[in-house]
């Protein structure tokens, strides 16, 4: 059997019913079962629908996500995020370089590393030269004037860790951010490249080696391996080309708000929900939710 989950942004909840059930009876599908109300809704049919893709493109044109896995093993155990532009709104890189007075420059070079045009460790290597000499006490000014948490992450952390999951924060970003974002939305761990610095200030150089596609793809092995299960029994999340690795080898891989070259690739795209979106596709009822204050 496979589950369809059909959901929209939390913040406008206008999933019409109706919709849902012509798409139920069109696919031959089971009784739909609300997540959430006007919010989410799914239900299960016996084979993957001819007509998925097509029908998937005509409601994200409709503001509404389209999802279908098999219902098997869909509740996961370990919970594998990415953190520029998923678990927070921004890159961090570029915004340390737009204190540096070289905001545009870094930024173009971000989103064409992350769309898959460029090499990620060369962008990665070109974007932190140019920060160099500039002040360690930039990043706490960033952390706490630049950086916002994406909507529903904490919500998504703490229900995985509530249903006995286990949630690593893995990005091709720094640890001077994984470690606040980690501690901040109650992730287990995280991974992530470190900013050198000398007296004071950044050097122009990260260490290596350096945290890129082939990195997260072994931090999702190694973390499976530690915890005793199959990377069959994983979710994993990101936007940009270094992540699509690691959402091909979890056993669902969520493209979240994601540069073109991923939404395209990836088995599950998610274009207007947000972080809970993936409590959803693994069946949670937002009741289910653990909210954070």
């Amino acid at each position: 059997m496979f589950i369809v989950t059909l959901l929209v942004d939390p913040k406008s909840p206008t999933l019409d019913p109706a919709l849902v059930e012509n798409l139920r009876n069109a696919w031959g599908g089971g009784d739909a079962i609300w997540l959430a109300p006007d919010e989410a809704a799914e239900f299960d049919v016996a084979v993957q629908p001819d007509t998925f893709e097509t029908t998937h493109n005509d409601l994200l044109a409709m503001g509404i996500d389209l999802a279908i896995q098999p219902e098997q093993g869909r509740k996961k155990s370990l919970l594998l995020a990415d953190m520029d532009s998923t678990m927070i709104g921004q890159e961090c890189i570029d915004e340390l370089a737009a204190e540096a007075g070289f905001g545009e420059r870094v930024a173009a070079i971000t989103a064409r590393a992350m769309n898959g045009e460029l090499d990620f460790e060369a962008a990665l290597i070109e974007r932190v030269s140019l920060l160099k000499g500039l002040d360690l006490s930039v990043i706490d000014q960033v952390l706490e004037h630049r950086i916002s948490m994406a909507p529903g992450g904490a919500t998504l952390v703490a229900t995985t860790k509530s249903q006995g999951g286990h949630a690593a924060l893995v990005s091709g970003g720094f640890t001077a951010f994984t470690e606040v974002v980690a501690t901040k939305l109650g992730f287990d761990e995280h991974r992530a490249n470190t900013l050198l610095h000398d007296d004071g200030k950044l050097t122009g150089d990260v260490a290596r080696p350096i945290l890129g596609r082939d990195a997260k793809v072994a931090a999702l092995t190694d973390i499976c391996a530690r915890l005793g299960i199959s990377t069959d029994q994983a979710m994993a999340v990101g936007d940009g080309a270094n992540d699509l690795g690691m959402l091909d080898a979890a056993g669902a891989g969520v493209a979240l708000h994601a540069k073109s070259i991923v939404a395209e690739q990836a088995a599950i795209r998610i274009d207007h929900g947000d972080l809970t979106a993936l409590l959803y596709l693994q069946g949670y009822a937002k009741s289910e939710f653990q909210e954070v204050a």
